[in-house]
């Protein structure tokens, strides 16, 4: 077993979240139903939007599950659970009744031509209106929206703490025997065959919801995957093993992903055809090696080339959790301001993506520097360290690695 910091996670966890801002910027322009829509939506960047949306979540939770043990091994498991509850469950609050807000407001706006001021909506958000609805689909306040991964997050870390807490010693012998298990060919497989079990049982009965209660099918693999980055931390053999196959992994990825658009642009007056529908069962598992690939490609290429530390890391490590807070509000909004002005669709992603990212720093500035925000954004409490480390880190960040 290794306790060494895996640096190269971190590096992935901030190109993951950065890779968000990109993704929420095309949630705008594509047809898939999002809280604002271009008038220029359509199907053009879609095939770009899928080589990221089967696996990026999932990643995040597997490093978020490596976090965990690399913590346990640095607290208690009751002092974690409650650091993780305030560090998580604060921001989460703050964001649901003062960041996330405006998206649903513009929605509504958007969607059912709303006439009423923000003040008057947000009388409604606290009061848990539920009656902003466009045909059926009624918009149920209050929302977390894309805070729903921070929700999700504090449960997995406390039922995964439980069950460490559980195990015991029954814990690090389950991590040694797991990583003995994925050598080989099994390193591919074997997770993609628990992630088909999972989507071929529980896909169609439990539609994507992010509402926690309801959620099985994204909860079956998103702990899976949390509870697998958990057991294979400190299984340095495994992550060398997935460096080694990153190239086949990635050969698979983007093979499978070329076969995920494929099947995902027939038209839909085809897609009822038996021709058709007889491959739905060979592409759910091909969509399960498209997931599992990337996220092997990912870390592999991550170990071989990021598995460094320098003052870059730290200072972004720091900054992506405030940036992921605000980030869609910051879209969402923007988007709709800047309809009116009727840029071409190129120029104003781009505006959408410089701005989010600008402003999302500009606020993160801020608020790491000023104790009572700390906590508002996920942040820990503010020392003489950090206090002094906030005032160097941009020009540290800014000073080339050695």
């Amino acid at each position: 077993m290794n306790h060494q910091r895996l640096y190269f996670f971190d590096w992935i966890r901030i190109f993951a979240f950065c890779l968000l801002i990109l993704y929420h910027t095309g949630m705008y322009y594509v047809t898939w139903d999002w809280h604002v829509k271009s008038p220029y939506a359509s199907n053009a960047i879609e095939p770009l939007m899928i080589l990221s949306s089967p696996w990026r979540l999932a990643l995040l939770f597997m490093i978020s599950g490596v976090a965990t043990a690399f913590m346990l091994k640095k607290f208690r498991i009751g002092a974690l659970l409650r650091q993780r509850s305030w560090r998580l469950l604060v921001p989460l609050v703050f964001g649901m009744f003062v960041i996330v807000p405006p998206q649903a407001y513009f929605e509504i706006v958007e969607k059912i031509a709303y006439q009423g001021s923000y003040a008057e909506f947000m009388q409604r958000y606290v009061a848990a209106y539920h009656g902003f609805c466009r045909g059926d689909d009624c918009l149920r306040l209050p929302t977390w929206n894309h805070l729903w991964f921070v929700a999700y997050l504090w449960a997995y870390t406390m039922v995964g703490g439980l069950l460490v807490w559980l195990l015991g010693a029954r814990f690090d012998a389950a991590a040694n025997a797991l990583g003995r298990l994925l050598s080989g060919w099994r390193v591919i497989v074997l997770p993609v065959l628990v992630l088909a079990a999972v989507r071929y049982a529980l896909v169609e009965r439990f539609p994507t919801t992010h509402a926690l209660v309801d959620d099985w099918y994204s909860h079956a693999q998103y702990f899976f995957l949390y509870a697998f980055g958990a057991l294979l931390a400190m299984q340095s053999t495994f992550w060398e093993r997935v460096e080694a196959q990153r190239w086949t992994s990635l050969g698979l990825w983007l093979c499978s992903w070329a076969l995920v658009v494929s099947y995902w642009s027939i038209p839909d007056a085809l897609g009822d055809m038996p021709a058709v529908q007889q491959w739905k069962p060979v592409m759910r598992a091909v969509y399960c090696v498209c997931q599992w690939t990337a996220i092997l490609t990912v870390c592999g290429f991550g170990r071989r080339h990021l598995n460094f530390d320098s003052a870059k890391r730290r200072y972004l490590t720091e900054a992506v959790f405030p940036v992921y807070i605000l980030h869609q509000t910051l879209i969402v909004t923007m988007a709709h301001w800047l309809k009116p002005v009727k840029l071409a669709p190129t120029i104003e992603g781009v505006f959408l993506v410089v701005l989010t990212f600008g402003i999302s720093f500009g606020v993160f500035e801020a608020a790491r520097r000023i104790a009572v925000l700390r906590p508002l954004f996920g942040l820990g409490p503010l020392t003489s360290q950090t206090s002094a480390y906030a005032a160097q880190a941009p020009a540290a960040a800014a000073t080339p690695a050695r």
